[in-house]
């Protein structure tokens, strides 16, 4: 019996700081679904363009694709559970003035927007540090229940809120919506407040922040395969951004939906995609390609696509929206599922980072240019379109498959010895730092050679490397130089404990192109440029004549990196 508790999924309701905290943010999650109903009701009761019902989803995505790295980042360097609270008391602000709009007949399209971004920005702030604060509140054993709670959390409040927010509104009216969401918020607040956890706040600066993120970009750069996910996830996504930007166009304007109709609307688009994730996608993915998933899942939006152009049935429409939730969380589920396999552990938030800027960054331009064609052409041509871009999409899946992800081996390799002697240890800041050695190639297997080196210059180049060169020497034959830099010597130890398993295969088919006598050398150079710079005398950093070299491999020194190629 003990060990059916221990083991239960809801273990972490016993802590009662997260179970208030959970509850409360329960609350306010269907709040905010609530809340989001309510001003899409309020724009299409102004009378509002097609447009601007179309941009109230690019209006929710902005500040993610805007504010969602930074916020990472401000997470990381000061304490969240004060983060958490101002951010609660901005979202109730922002509710709290749409609310005082609406009371005052003020609200107007330009407003609503507005005021949509502005709750949008304390929430894409608030995205971070949920994670991360859910892991200082409970305990080990707790953790994995506690992540169940919160994603638990989310789909119970994506389905019910627009439900309770589109039976509210007839009866209170929208303003009243939009106070309960001010409230819900406030009520997180209250129970941050109560909390008294000691959270030690990050020491690392802003810049550490803003080289992690280049570090991720220089990944990006130079991963085919992460590229390969990104662009699939890019052109996904501005696709089906479509329905955010249209469905509320159609099934306010067209389909004559009333208040709770759209709730419901909303709620079955949700309902679709919590089925998807919970009963649909094991069976399916036990029985087909994560690639051959995604190009099903696209045909079945495309379909999804031309049935809300043409059905006007209020119950069939409905219905629609909860297959269109299914093929929806489908593709992308997959998709992000792809990305998690191709990212190392060490770039993972940095890299994650990447992906929802893109994401979000399509669901802006999606809503911005559906609804211009809405406007331009008329919603059911626009849907066709639409649907015959999503089918052409799967032109792409082909050669852009991501079946490849399921092969990867991102186990990171344990870290030797160096290959050779120092005579002293470098500063962490001190840099850049040059390494470069001698292979000898057979000139038969000179075209294997270079085509391996590829791989292996995008390997350095990705983990922290910002030059790879490889040079062919003029005094000897079949001879060639590698030379890497890197930014610093505590670059060059990180680089060193980023390598996985499949690029260490790689560096060593690298490494067996090597036909000389000896194995190849490696060699390490400091750079002093700064020092011809300064006007300060320069010392040698060296020890003194006759000092014998620094032995890498003695029990108690440093283990700095690993022999390698």
């Amino acid at each position: 019996m003990a060990g059916t508790i221990e083991n239960s999924p809801l273990i972490a309701l016993r802590n009662p700081v997260f179970r208030r905290l959970w509850c409360f943010s329960l609350l306010s999650s269907m709040g905010v679904t609530a809340h989001d109903c309510a001003a899409i009701w309020a724009m299409y009761k102004l009378n509002a363009s097609p447009l601007f019902l179309s941009l109230m989803s690019a209006a929710a995505a902005l500040p993610f694709f805007l504010f969602i790295v930074p916020a990472g980042a401000l997470a990381d360097v000061v304490d969240r559970r004060k983060l958490l609270c101002v951010t609660s008391f901005w979202s109730a602000l922002s509710a709290g003035l749409l609310a005082a709009l609406s009371t005052l007949g003020l609200l107007s399209p330009g407003l609503i927007l507005l005021c949509v971004f502005l709750l949008g920005v304390g929430l894409a702030i608030t995205a971070p540090v949920w994670p991360a604060l859910a892991s200082e509140m409970v305990s080990k054993e707790e953790l994995p229940s506690a992540t169940l709670l919160g994603s638990l959390q989310l789909n119970v409040g994506v389905i019910l809120g627009p439900s309770v927010g589109g039976m509210l509104l007839p009866l209170v009216g929208a303003k009243w919506v939009f106070t309960l969401n001010a409230v819900c918020f406030l009520l997180v607040a209250v129970a941050l407040l109560l909390w008294k956890g000691q959270v030690a706040p990050s020491k690392l600066p802003l810049e550490n922040f803003l080289e992690s993120f280049f570090t991720a970009i220089r990944y990006v750069r130079h991963s085919p395969g992460i590229q390969i996910i990104l662009i699939r996830s890019a052109v996904f996504t501005f696709l089906i951004s479509l329905i955010p930007a249209i469905i509320p166009v159609i099934g306010l304007k067209e389909v004559d939906l009333n208040a709770i109709g759209c709730g419901l609307m909303f709620s079955a688009l949700s309902g679709g995609s919590v089925i998807a994730g919970l009963i649909l996608m094991g069976w399916i993915r036990a029985h087909i390609s994560p690639n051959l998933l995604t190009i099903v899942a696209n045909f079945l939006l495309g379909t999804v696509f031309v049935l809300i152009a043409f059905v006007r049935d209020q119950t069939l429409f409905i219905l629609i929206a909860f297959v269109g939730g299914i093929g929806w969380t489908l593709c992308a589920s997959e998709l992000w599922v792809a990305a998690q396999r191709a990212i190392p552990d060490w770039a993972r938030a940095r890299i994650n980072a990447v992906f929802f800027m893109v994401t979000q960054g399509a669901i802006v331009l999606g809503g911005i240019l559906w609804g211009t064609a809405a406007v331009t052409f008329g919603s059911a041509q626009t849907l066709i379109g639409g649907s015959i871009l999503l089918f052409l999409s799967v032109i792409i899946a082909l050669p852009l498959s991501i079946n490849f992800t399921r092969a990867i081996d991102l186990t990171p390799v344990p870290v030797t010895g160096f290959s050779h002697k120092l005579l002293y240890l470098p500063k962490a800041d001190d840099g850049p730092v040059v390494i470069h050695y001698d292979i000898q190639v057979d000139r038969a297997r000179g075209h294997d050679f270079l085509e391996t080196m590829k791989h292996v210059r995008m390997v350095y180049l990705r983990n922290g490397a910002f030059s790879w060169r490889l040079h062919e020497d003029l005094g000897r034959y079949n001879t060639y130089r590698i030379e890497i830099m890197v930014p610093s010597w505590s670059q060059y130890l990180a680089q060193t404990e980023r390598l996985t398993k499949a690029e260490k295969k790689l560096l060593e088919r690298a490494r067996n192109f090597h036909v000389g006598d000896t194995p190849p050398e490696e060699q390490m150079f400091l750079c002093v440029n700064r020092e011809l710079h300064s006007r300060r005398i320069w010392k040698s950093k060296a020890p003194y004549p006759g000092a014998g070299p620094l032995n890498m491999t003695a029990p108690g020194a440093q283990q700095a990196g690993s022999s390698r190629i």
